[in-house]
């Protein structure tokens, strides 16, 4: 009976290196908790920051985003339009020691470890926006190693910069007003000149 019970407990303590050495799993996509049995957040503030490349984004352009802080082993992140606890956006292929998670249906809408390795500054994740979203931050839960994680660490908000077809408008509106005024000078000058 106590080889069973020790089988078990090695069995559970297995388990739950090997769901960390993986990656997170797609239950952690909303709250973005580890399931790290028996393990709480840190309470005290993260010694991490996420860093985007631009304050402003435009559908389609890429934004690249850095963990900046102490070498950590596991991440989950994801960008997040304002309270909306769904993934947006689709990230590029991950970094070494990294891999996509499916989250909010899109397979390519969050990144997580692939292993347990070291993670740094220098580790840099590139983020595709979608054409849906005005404002977005980047969220994510930072681990240092099992016992050791914070969770729903945020970058500072970015804005849309307003697409492609909306600048092709604005310049057409900008173009006609342009024409239509050199045409009513012209039409008053040629007037002037008859009379």
């Amino acid at each position: 009976m106590d080889a069973v019970l020790l089988g078990i407990v090695i069995l559970q303590v297995f388990t739950s290196v090997l769901s960390f050495d993986n990656g997170a799993p797609a239950s952690s996509c909303v709250d973005m908790m580890p399931e790290h049995k028996g393990v709480k957040p840190q309470p005290n503030p993260a010694p991490y920051s996420i860093h985007p490349s631009n304050t402003t984004f435009q559908t389609g352009k890429p934004i690249t985003v850095v963990i900046e802080g102490p070498d950590y082993r596991g991440v989950l992140l994801e960008a997040r339009s304002g309270s909306n606890p769904k993934a947006i956006g689709t990230w590029q292929t991950p970094p070494i020691n990294t891999k996509f998670l499916a989250c909010s249906g899109n397979q390519q809408s969050a990144i997580t470890h692939a292993n347990t390795n070291i993670k740094n500054n220098s580790t840099v994740y590139t983020w595709i926006p979608p054409d849906t979203v005005q404002n977005i931050v980047f969220i994510a839960t930072i681990a240092q190693d099992r016992t050791v994680f914070w969770v729903k660490v945020m970058s500072s908000a970015s804005s849309g910069a307003g697409g492609t077809s909306l600048d092709v408008h604005n310049s057409a509106e900008r173009i006609v007003t342009l024409l239509l005024m050199l045409s009513v000078v012209l039409l008053a000058n040629v007037q002037f000149l008859l009379a």
